[in-house]
């Protein structure tokens, strides 16, 4: 992932740059999730927009067309720019670190959270203010995922900090100290 970081740090780094002095990063940063969520859903789009075949000029306007009218002009030049440089394939990578970037700037954690099922907004409640006290922040973004085969409870990984209180980490722990006796 080292090269693309190196290849998406400096594109995102100006996209911060240019929302900081318009004071739109964080309408931005909500475009980007949304944008982030649509490029990963649809492998078509990935497709034609990492294809040779396609020229740049072809990618602009499907993504003006696809895009156009709900984006800020700062990420609509960045969509253009990658696609004029043949860089629209490594978007994900763009925007992962415009992100990154993102939470950097406004102090917030960024809370990767798999549960056996989906928590309730009191659960999710709960352990903001949990995550908030481990990570000293005032602000934490989660990134929710259900897998059951954790059987219950969840696993929380705030950067290289990793909290599991699901049942399968307690059974694997149990099986460990037996095999210690």
């Amino acid at each position: 992932m080292p090269l693309l970081n190196s290849l998406a740090t400096p594109y995102a780094e100006a996209l911060i740059q240019v929302c900081e002095s318009r004071k739109e990063t964080d309408t931005v940063a909500e475009q980007v999730r949304d944008l982030l969520a649509i490029w990963n859903e649809s492998g078509v789009l990935r497709d034609a927009m990492a294809s040779p075949v396609l020229e740049p000029e072809a990618k602009k306007a499907a993504l003006a067309a696809l895009f156009g009218s709900q984006l800020t002009e700062s990420l609509q030049n960045l969509l253009k720019l990658l696609a004029d440089r043949q860089r629209i394939a490594v978007l994900d990578s763009v925007l992962l670190r415009f992100l990154e970037l993102y939470r950097q700037l406004r102090n917030i954690t960024l809370a990767k959270v798999t549960s056996a099922t989906p928590l309730s907004d009191e659960q999710q409640a709960q352990l903001n203010a949990k995550v908030q006290a481990i990570a000293g922040t005032k602000s934490v973004e989660f990134d929710l995922k259900v897998d059951p085969a954790l059987i219950g409870g969840f696993v929380v990984s705030l950067d290289s900090q990793v909290i599991d209180a699901s049942l399968a980490g307690q059974v694997r722990r149990l099986g460990l100290e037996l095999v210690k006796v």
